[in-house]
């Protein structure tokens, strides 16, 4: 598939009130309007074509940005354009799938500290991305890899632009949630920093509370864990 065809299919498959849903949810003209479930067919037909997704984010389409970062090959990505993605946009379901897209990278630890620091909101937001899918899905990762970042976000959560707010929300979940040790830790932090406030527009979404969050991932985790064998008796 090259990017006129992707770009066609695109536009067929937007509609009116998809488009209006995305506006309420901060989405950038220009805009077609194409649900998720249809990019995650797109991208399925489209298979992964890093050269693709390089000219789709070029368009500067918001469609054709998010169905990019679905047909990116992470292990193409290189500093300079996962930079140059998690700066270029302004609307925080296309950082959260950069993010997404970055986690997958053998660039994410280096590029997840880099942009944490940063100014910029959204950069910000995306380095706080990808440590929230790091915590969640990187299963080989000490605790102690996370636990600094949990200061971080006690110290300087409330002063934080919105949207960089919310992702370090998300990311003291996900910390609280890969172990019981980190689970304590994060929720003495989370009740030490009081109610998170974030502004969510003329949508829908709610802040996520992040103590009674954090008790459910770990009591889905006990729920996962295999149960402990019986030993068997000696044979008399």
């Amino acid at each position: 598939m090259d990017a006129s065809t992707a770009l066609a299919a695109l536009e067929a498959a937007g509609t009116e009130p998809t488009r209006r849903t995305f506006h309420r949810h901060g989405a950038p003209e220009p805009l077609f309007g194409v649900s998720f479930a249809t990019l995650r067919e797109l991208g399925k037909r489209a298979g992964v074509d890093h050269a693709l997704a390089g000219a789709l984010w070029a368009s500067g389409n918001t469609d054709a940005r998010c169905l990019a970062m679905l047909v990116a090959d992470p292990a193409r990505l290189d500093v300079a354009t996962a930079d140059a993605w998690a700066a270029g946009t302004r609307y925080h379901v296309i950082v959260d799938l950069v993010a997404e897209l970055v986690a997958r990278s053998p660039l994410a630890p280096a590029r997840m500290a880099a942009w944490i620091g940063s100014s910029d909101e959204y950069v910000a937001r995306c380095g706080w991305a990808v440590l929230t899918r790091l915590a969640l899905h990187e299963d080989g990762a000490a605790d102690a890899t996370f636990t600094p970042y949990l200061e971080t976000i006690e110290r300087t959560i409330l002063g934080a632009p919105n949207r960089a707010r919310e992702a370090m929300n998300s990311a003291l979940v996900a910390i609280g949630g890969r172990s019981d040790r980190l689970a304590a830790t994060a929720i003495a932090a989370a009740r030490r920093i009081g109610p998170v406030s974030i502004e969510h527009g003329d949508t829908a979404c709610k802040t996520v509370d992040a103590v009674p969050y954090i008790e459910k991932l770990r009591a889905r985790a006990g729920k996962k864990r295999p149960a402990s064998k019986k030993p068997r008796r000696a044979s008399r």
